[in-house]
């Protein structure tokens, strides 16, 4: 034959229908789509009492909706608090509800070759915000939201691009917990009251 690899890719005897699959899966979108949620109560989204903090998730991969490429979460950051500190690749936008405070930022130097590394600058950056305001959250920038207010809570909705994790680069980092994180609480709505007043701290 024309080619002088033919007795190696002649070798095998495996069969798949992953072509197949790939149809399949195509035409069961709309189907399966049908099936997910286009619009989610309040009361369909769950709490979560995190490492980052008091989040109630808007729009997540785990939540059956016809969102494919944003996850969304409402973040609480109770009176004088502030949330924990994390780094990921995806940029992020916020946009504040209710409050006011600031962000400290801090840039990394990355190489992604056969293994992703970062490595963080020395400087550190305020940012001062209120309600109404966007906070943009650059790539791979090592971040911290705080509540400037001793006596109201503050309230911000987070979204990200799922994509970074589809390709294989969900690299996420928690550097710090926030301080209410403590992993034996249930969030109830009366829970969630008593952090909004500040009657809870640290999970206390």
């Amino acid at each position: 034959m024309a080619w002088g690899e033919t007795s190696s890719w002649l070798q095998g005897k495996g069969n798949e229908r992953l072509y197949q699959r790939l149809l399949d899966d195509a035409q069961d979108a709309p189907s399966r789509n049908a099936r997910r949620k286009k619009v989610v109560r309040p009361s369909e989204m769950p709490w979560e009492m995190s490492r980052q903090g008091l989040l109630k998730h808007l729009i997540n991969e785990g939540m059956n909706t016809r969102m494919e490429t944003v996850d969304a979460y409402m973040q609480i950051l109770p009176p004088g608090s502030h949330s924990g500190k994390h780094r990921h690749l995806a940029e992020e936008c916020v946009y504040v509800l209710e409050g006011r405070g600031y962000d400290i930022h801090q840039d990394c130097d990355v190489e992604i070759t056969d293994v992703f590394e970062w490595k963080p600058v020395a400087e550190t950056k305020r940012f001062d915000w209120e309600a109404g305001d966007v906070i943009y959250i650059p790539p791979n920038t090592i971040h911290q939201h705080f509540n400037a207010d001793p006596d109201k809570p503050a309230r911000f909705i987070s979204s990200q691009n799922r994509i970074f994790k589809q390709i294989g680069l969900n690299t996420l980092d928690q550097l710090e917990d926030a301080p209410e994180y403590d992993p034996r609480i249930v969030l109830t709505e009366e829970i969630v009251r008593k952090f909004l007043r500040g009657e809870l701290k640290g999970g206390k």
